[in-house]
């Protein structure tokens, strides 16, 4: 039997739309499908990048190890200088920090005048309104002091009397006329017949305090001055750097390559020359506290002082950190700015 003609119709068309049907899935398998980064995925990218970029741009660094030493040195001379100032500064303060920059009057008594009648003069001072401390320091006492501050103890074991006298030290009130107040406290008190002499211990103080100030004021205008200096070398040495890989900025820049990834190793450099140079000055900051302490700790001894010199803690360190990482960047960063932008394909 001859197969029935409407029976092979239906079979071609079914075969015609299975045909087509499977045509269709193997257009739709191959064809681009879409999809979403998330923004952890992104955030994990961006950090990732910077890891690899900041691990390289140190390499690239130490493989010149001799250039870059020379550079580390020049900045951490440059920071060492005004740090180590600020430190010499730091142990006068500490040195003298038993003295006070409020007046002192030191009143004399005289040798025929007993003690009984000098205690009872100091207490009539404490009564006065002008006065906010008196300290009475007898004959005996004043001889023990300056025995253990002048180092002439065996000497002094050999006088047949003491030489010293009573004294009576007083503190003026303290306000906006402070100064003037002590010194008509002072004439007056001068004037009194227990009083042999009497000395105003304001003026030097005020001296020292005054240098002090001025010390410091000259050392913060002198590390603005060795900043910009460092800002000078960090940017020269990303110019050069920015100059010996201008082919490498642009083929990177004709593959689609933005300013920002293009910066980034720069800053990178600056970052590792700032703290590299961080690194030298508290390395020749502490040489120099190691050399200096023991004489002046020898020094001390022969004025029966305790004093210690102090070097840089732990937050004197942190902060050098970030000043000089920050004078890194800032330099690197105004050194890719100017010079970047020439740079572009042609």
């Amino acid at each position: 039997m001859s197969p029935d003609p409407d029976s092979k119709y239906k079979k071609s068309q079914t075969v015609g739309r299975e045909g087509n049907s499977s045509a269709t899935g193997m257009r739709g398998s191959k064809g681009a499908s879409q999809s979403r980064t998330s923004i952890a995925d992104i955030v994990s990218s961006y950090f990732a990048h910077h890891r690899l970029v900041g691990r390289e741009s140190l390499q690239r660094l130490l493989k010149t190890l001799v250039p870059s030493i020379m550079t580390w040195l020049v900045i951490g001379i440059a920071m060492a200088l005004p740090i180590g100032l600020f430190v010499a500064l730091d142990n006068i303060e500490s040195l003298s920090g038993g003295w006070d920059g409020a007046a002192q009057i030191s009143l004399f008594i005289g040798k025929t005048v007993d003690e009984k009648d000098a205690r009872k003069l100091a207490a009539q001072l404490r009564l006065r309104k002008d006065i906010v401390e008196v300290n009475f320091i007898t004959q005996n006492e004043a001889l023990i002091e300056f025995q253990a501050l002048s180092g002439y103890g065996d000497v002094l074991q050999h006088l047949d009397s003491n030489p010293l006298p009573a004294v009576i030290v007083i503190r003026p009130t303290e306000g906006e006329n402070a100064a003037a107040i002590a010194e008509a406290l002072f004439i007056e008190l001068q004037a009194l017949p227990q009083v042999e002499q009497a000395v105003l211990d304001l003026e030097w103080v005020q001296r020292l305090y005054s240098m002090m100030a001025l010390g410091r004021r000259m050392t913060v205008a002198l590390a603005g001055l060795l900043s910009l200096g460092v800002l000078l070398v960090i940017g020269n040495t990303i110019r050069l750097s920015i100059e010996s890989r201008r082919d490498e900025i642009v083929i990177v820049k004709l593959v689609g390559a933005t300013n920002a990834f293009v910066r980034r190793p720069f800053l990178y450099t600056g970052l590792w020359y700032g703290l590299g140079g961080g690194l030298m000055s508290w390395i020749i900051i502490n040489m120099g506290l190691f050399l200096l302490r023991n004489p002046i700790e020898q020094l001390a001894g022969l004025y029966q002082s305790q004093f210690e010199l102090q070097g840089l803690g732990f937050f004197d360190t942190i902060l050098i950190c970030v000043v000089s990482g920050t004078l890194g960047l800032v330099g690197s960063w105004l050194a890719v700015s100017r010079h970047l932008g020439s740079i572009e394909p042609r």
